[in-house]
């Protein structure tokens, strides 16, 4: 089984932290080139540096939720050598979490626009080129969180439910073009995102009882899938979204109530709000 990269161009986003740098990495270590997105320009800076700097890794600052700049992130990428050969889509997030009933609108659309727009203007940008270069592979980052229903995580499930199916569709679309379209859905990896969660006894203890495997995710779980994806040796998988979640799929979303019940109060958790 052949893993190498050597000679290919990625474009990974959300590459400054967590598991899009983790990505960068294997990527890097594979011998592929990466291109590097985020918002954050000198986290992205610094990123380069520390996988290689300018030869192998660059990068570009993006906010994927405006279109054009999504666009010139892939042309960019594309430019850098002649051709793109994959991506990596990791850039995502939420600003909701507690009670349904008291979930700001404007924090609810703003993560619809990062999830599913952002997603969609990448994917729609990266596959014209992908399509024209005769195939390749791109790799969407969702979580259990949009299988698994995950209560007041707010918009965050929906919107990476949204991400899956946006996998599947393309990947339907674009097989006759030799573009490769699959999802991860991560289970709890440890970043510093998480570190709240991990910090918390009940809430932690409640992940480990949701999990089969008796341990956290850590950032190379996800990386050493999308290295197999880019990579040759799954040049007959597409449309798929994996669970990379050491079993907690299996089971049911977290108790997050020791977290959020101080916050929000009993009667909050269950939808209730004072007039």
């Amino acid at each position: 089984m052949q893993l190498s990269l050597a000679g290919r161009t990625y474009v990974v986003t959300g590459g400054g932290s967590g598991i899009g740098k983790g990505v960068a990495a294997a990527v890097v270590a594979a011998g592929g080139r990466v291109m590097l997105a985020g918002r954050n320009a000198d986290r992205l800076a610094a990123v380069a540096e520390e996988l290689g700097g300018h030869d192998s890794v660059r990068y570009e600052p993006t906010d994927i939720t405006h279109e054009d700049e999504a666009a010139r992130l892939v042309d960019a990428a594309t430019a850098w050598h002649g051709r793109l050969h994959g991506v990596v889509h990791s850039a995502g997030g939420s600003e909701t979490i507690g009670p349904i009933t008291q979930i700001d609108s404007d924090a609810w659309r703003r993560t619809v626009d990062l999830n599913v727009n952002g997603t969609m203007y990448v994917l729609k940008h990266a596959a014209r080129d992908l399509v024209r270069g005769g195939g390749g592979s791109f790799v969407g980052i969702s979580s259990i969180a949009s299988s698994n229903v995950h209560r007041w995580f707010g918009a965050y499930g929906p919107s990476k439910a949204a991400l899956d199916h946006i996998m599947m569709l393309a990947a339907d679309e674009l097989g006759p073009s030799w573009v490769r379209v699959n999802g991860i859905r991560p289970g709890l990896i440890q970043t510093d995102l998480v570190g709240p969660i991990l910090e918390s006894p009940e809430v932690s203890a409640d992940y480990r009882a949701c999990t089969p495997l008796p341990r956290f995710g850590e950032v190379t779980d996800i990386a050493n899938l999308c290295v197999f994806l880019l990579s040759d040796a799954a040049e007959w998988i597409t449309g798929q979204v994996i669970n990379v979640d050491g079993g907690h799929g299996l089971r049911r979303g977290p108790d997050m109530s020791g977290m959020l019940e101080q916050l929000f109060g009993a009667d909050g958790l269950r939808g209730v709000v004072a007039k």
